[in-house]
C-alpha cells in the first residue's frame, strides 16, 4: 500500500464514527445508517484518489450517506410515511462543521442496556472501525457469532436517544467499558498469547478520542494515564518465544518512554482533579512503578497507601490481592498472607488468588506449599503463557524443596 492510500484510509477511519454519529443522530436508524455510512465510505475510496480530497471531506461523507439514507428510504414506495421523515431529516449544509457525534455515539455502543461483552463488540464495530471478522478474530469466536451479538446489541439500541448525556453513570459506563478493552488487550482472558496489541492499542485510541473531547474530566484523564503507563511495559512483558516476564525481572530498557512520560504527566493532571477515582489511583500506582530504573527503588510504602485509598474507594477484592503483594515488598511476606485470608469466599476458585500465595510462599521458603499453590493456578488460568509461566514455578519451587539440607 502507497503512503497517500495509508493516508487516505487512516483519514477515513478517522472520521468514520464522526460521520456514523451524525447520520444516527439524525435518524434514529443505526442499521440502516451504517449501511449509508459504509457506502459513503466505498465512494469516497473510489473518487477522492481521482479527484483529491475535498475540503470538508466530512461533510463530503455526510452528505453522501444522508443521500444514501434517503435514496434507500425512496425505494420503499409502500412506506411513504418513512420517506417524508427521512427527507426531514436530511443534514442541513451549515450543521454539517457544528456537530461531531462520535462521544454520542461512543455513549450509545456503551448503553446500559447492553452486556459489556456486547458493548465492547459493538464499540469496536462502530467506533473503532474494525470489521466484524477481526473482532471475532480477537475474541476467538466465529465470525457468524461475533455478527449476532453485534446484531441484537443494535437491535436493543432501536428507539433509544442519541445524546450525550451529562450524567456520571454514563460516562462511567463508557470508561469501562474501554477499561475491560484495554484490559482484555493487556492481559488476554485466553487462548495462546499473553496480550493482544490491537485491542490494547484501540483501547487507546478511543480514550484518546474521550479526553480530546473530555479534557477536563479527572477519570477521562487517569484511564487514559493507566493504559499508557501499563501499554508502555508491553515489548518487555513476553521474551521472545511468547513467555510471561514477570514485573522485577523485565528488561525496564524496552520500556516505551514516550508512553511513560505522558502517561506520567497526565497521572498527575489527573490526581489534581477531584473528586479523586479509581483510575486516578491506579494510574498514580502504576507512574510509581514505571519512573524507577530498578525493581529495588519501587516505593512501595507509598503503593500501599495508594491500594488502601483505592481498596476503600472501589471494595475490589482484587485490589486487595494487589495490595497482598505491594505489602508483602514493605512488610514481608506473612503480611501478604495474612491479607489474602479474607479473599478465600470472595475469589473462591480464581487463579491469581493460588498465583499470588504461591510467590508469597516462596518468599518464605515454604516450597512445597508454594508449588502446590502454583500448580493449582496453573490448572485454573487458560491463558496459555501464563499456564505455561505458573507450571514452571511449580518445578522451580519444587526443585528447591528437593535441594534443602
Amino acid at each position: 500500500m502507497g503512503m497517500a492510500e495509508t493516508r487516505l484510509e487512516e483519514l477515513l477511519r478517522e472520521l468514520t464514527p464522526q460521520v456514523l454519529g451524525a447520520v444516527v443522530r439524525r435518524t434514529g436508524d443505526f442499521t440502516a445508517a451504517e449501511d449509508a455510512v459504509q457506502e459513503a465510505l466505498i465512494a469516497a475510496a473510489r473518487t477522492w484518489p481521482r479527484d483529491g480530497v475535498p475540503d470538508n471531506p466530512r461533510g463530503w461523507l455526510i452528505h453522501a450517506a444522508s443521500r444514501r439514507f434517503v435514496d434507500e428510504i425512496r425505494q420503499e414506495q409502500a412506506r411513504r410515511r418513512r420517506e417524508e421523515l427521512a427527507v426531514q431529516r436530511e443534514v442541513p449544509a451549515e450543521e454539517v462543521e457544528e456537530h461531531d457525534d462520535t462521544l454520542r455515539l461512543l455513549f450509545l455502543c456503551c448503553h446500559p442496556a447492553l452486556t459489556a461483552a456486547s458493548a465492547i463488540a459493538l464499540t469496536l464495530r462502530a467506533v473503532g472501525g474494525l470489521t466484524t471478522a477481526e473482532i471475532a478474530t480477537a475474541y476467538l469466536v466465529p465470525e457468524a457469532t461475533m455478527a449476532q451479538r453485534i446484531s441484537r446489541a443494535k437491535q436493543k439500541l432501536k428507539g433509544q436517544p442519541f445524546e450525550l448525556s451529562q450524567d456520571e453513570e454514563r460516562l462511567a459506563q463508557v470508561l469501562h467499558v474501554l477499561y475491560l478493552l484495554f484490559n482484555e488487550g493487556y492481559a488476554s482472558s485466553s487462548g495462546a498469547e499473553l496480550q493482544r496489541a490491537d485491542l490494547s492499542a484501540e483501547a487507546i485510541r478511543l480514550t484518546r478520542m474521550v479526553h480530546r473531547l473530555l479534557p477536563e474530566n479527572g477519570q477521562v484523564v487517569g484511564l487514559l494515564a493507566l493504559m499508557l503507563l501499563n501499554d508502555a511495559r508491553r515489548l518487555a512483558r513476553t521474551g521472545s518465544a511468547g513467555e510471561l516476564i514477570p514485573l522485577a525481572e523485565q528488561d525496564r530498557s524496552l520500556w516505551n518512554k514516550e508512553f511513560i512520560d505522558e502517561g506520567v504527566a497526565l497521572a498527575v493532571e489527573a490526581f489534581k482533579r477531584p473528586p479523586l477515582g479509581e483510575y486516578q489511583l491506579q494510574a498514580a500506582i502504576a507512574a510509581l512503578h514505571d519512573e524507577v530504573p530498578r525493581p529495588e527503588d519501587t516505593d512501595w510504602p507509598q503503593i500501599v497507601g495508594l491500594y488502601k485509598l483505592l481498596e476503600h474507594l472501589s471494595g475490589n477484592p482484587m485490589v486487595t490481592l494487589n495490595r497482598a503483594i505491594a505489602q508483602a515488598m514493605l512488610d514481608g511476606p506473612q503480611a501478604g498472607l495474612d491479607l489474602l485470608q479474607p479473599l478465600d469466599e470472595k475469589l473462591a476458585g480464581h487463579y491469581r488468588l493460588d498465583a499470588v500465595r504461591g510467590h508469597l510462599y516462596e518468599m518464605l521458603g515454604e516450597y512445597q506449599t508454594a508449588a502446590k499453590h502454583f500448580s493449582a493456578a496453573a490448572r485454573r488460568t487458560t491463558n496459555l503463557p501464563e499456564q505455561n509461566y505458573l507450571t514452571t514455578k511449580a518445578a522451580e519451587v519444587s526443585d528447591a524443596e528437593r535441594k534443602q539440607p
